[in-house]
């Protein structure tokens, strides 16, 4: 066994109540402590190129890792930009940084190459720091370590509050960020989620590495730092809610002329496109297939609020679609590269949904022993590939470089190869 296999089969050093155990392998019972303001205070948000030089040299003059944060207006706003960057490095505090009034963050961002970074789900902040010029040659992902130490509470607060003793306060979490100015609670709000986030970082540190899980954070957060941009995705209209309800190739053009009639209104006006139409009312319009105005109007989302040209615009698209030559439909379902979904395995090949029947039931059985998730043990989709396609030699080198083809890293190929080795020789019934 590897020296997680031996943490875990020992019960007494496991966490309890959610929390890792003190030296004597009992966790922690006093009530947490509100956190209400931060140590130097609220500092003053940064929003000129002066004070940002300044914030530049004192945090390139400070030591150890650099917590990292940002806001962004999810919800509000097109896009997923940032409106808020929050920063804190010991020897140089917390600085709260405008990057609407400074979006070009590359002089900090080089300032702070080779210093370790630390942020709380590193993968959804990555995106909207690289926008401004922000990225990290090394990170260390609070969330990401938590699920690896097997916590079952993972953000932000919870692991506050169950590995250091405090309470955040997260009542601002989805205001409106892109609000100028940041009220004051706000700003308090944000440099809180910075002032304990190296504090738990060296904590998780500690417990990853009684478990015999460091090396294997060590490479999850070295694939995050990494990895390229994400592609942009295909079809992002078919992500429509309610798609499902949508079957004929003339609804399924209504959708996509509706969707990017308002992509285009919503960034052209800066908002979220639901604030422009919902989800709903465009697929209530493609099924319905109004031939005119009036019968738009009388649908549920394009109600009498509604303006006689903002309508009219809709029902443009909708002609639009209806238009179309049966060339130009689009397909019912969306081509998904790789194997076809579960479901259908057990009539398309038993043999294959025998596998990953197996598989399936080999990796939960091992992640339950290692006390972390089945999805951070190996992916889904690269047991799903494995036992749709095997590889031609189902030996340990042939599943190992499967995996590894797939993404996997070295700590998943070792632990997980072994299991799949095994189910890929499961017969059908």
């Amino acid at each position: 066994m590897t020296d997680a296999h031996d943490t875990a089969a020992d019960s007494s050093l496991r966490t309890t109540g959610g929390a890792p155990p003190d030296d004597g392998g009992s966790s922690a019972t006093e009530a947490p402590i509100p956190l209400l303001e931060p140590r130097e205070g609220i500092p003053p948000v940064i929003a000129d190129e002066a004070a940002l030089a300044e914030v530049i040299a004192a945090f390139a003059a400070g030591s150890g890792p650099v917590a990292v944060d940002a806001e962004r207006a999810s919800g509000y706003r097109y896009g997923q930009r940032a409106y808020l960057v929050q920063l804190r490095r010991e020897g140089a505090g917390t600085a709260l940084i405008d990057p609407v009034a400074c979006p070009d963050l590359s002089g900090l961002g080089e300032a702070l190459s080779g210093v370790e970074w630390v942020l709380h789900a590193a993968t959804q902040d990555l995106p909207c720091l690289r926008e401004i010029g922000m990225v990290p040659t090394r990170l260390f992902d609070t969330e990401l370590a938590g699920r690896l130490a097997g916590f079952p509470r993972v953000g932000l607060g919870a692991m506050v509050e169950n590995v250091l003793g405090y309470v955040l306060e997260k009542g601002h979490s989805a205001v409106d960020w892109s609000t100028r100015p940041l009220p004051e609670p706000w700003l308090r709000y944000a440099a809180l989620d910075v002032e304990l986030l190296v504090d738990l970082r060296d904590a998780l540190e500690k417990e990853l590495d009684r478990q015999g899980k460091l090396e294997w954070a060590h490479q999850e957060f070295d694939a995050i730092a990494s990895a390229p941009p994400a592609e942009p995705r295909k079809d992002p209209w078919r992500r429509t809610s309610g798609m499902h309800k949508v079957r004929r190739r003339r609804q399924l053009a209504v959708v996509r002329e509706l969707w990017e009639a308002r992509d285009r209104i919503a960034q052209r006006r800066d908002v979220s496109p639901g604030k422009v139409l919902s989800d709903a009312a465009i697929v209530e319009a493609a099924l319905s297939l109004p031939g005119n105005v009036h019968a738009l109007s009388a649908l549920s989302g394009f109600g009498h609020r509604m303006g006689r040209r903002q309508l009219e615009q809709w029902q443009a698209a909708v002609d639009r679609a209806k238009a179309l030559p049966e060339s130009r439909l689009p397909q019912p379902g969306q081509q998904v590269p790789g194997p076809p979904p579960p479901r259908a395995w057990a009539d398309k090949d038993p043999a294959a949904a025998a596998r990953l029947s197996a598989a399936r039931a080999g990796v939960t059985a091992l992640a339950e022993e290692l006390n972390l998730p089945q999805e951070n043990l190996v992916a889904p989709d690269a047991v799903r590939r494995v036992c749709w396609e095997p590889p031609k030699s189902l030996d340990a080198e042939g599943v190992s470089q499967a995996l590894v083809g797939y993404g996997a890293r070295p700590w998943q190929v070792e632990l997980v190869t072994p299991v799949l080795v095994e189910a890929l020789s499961a017969k059908a019934p």
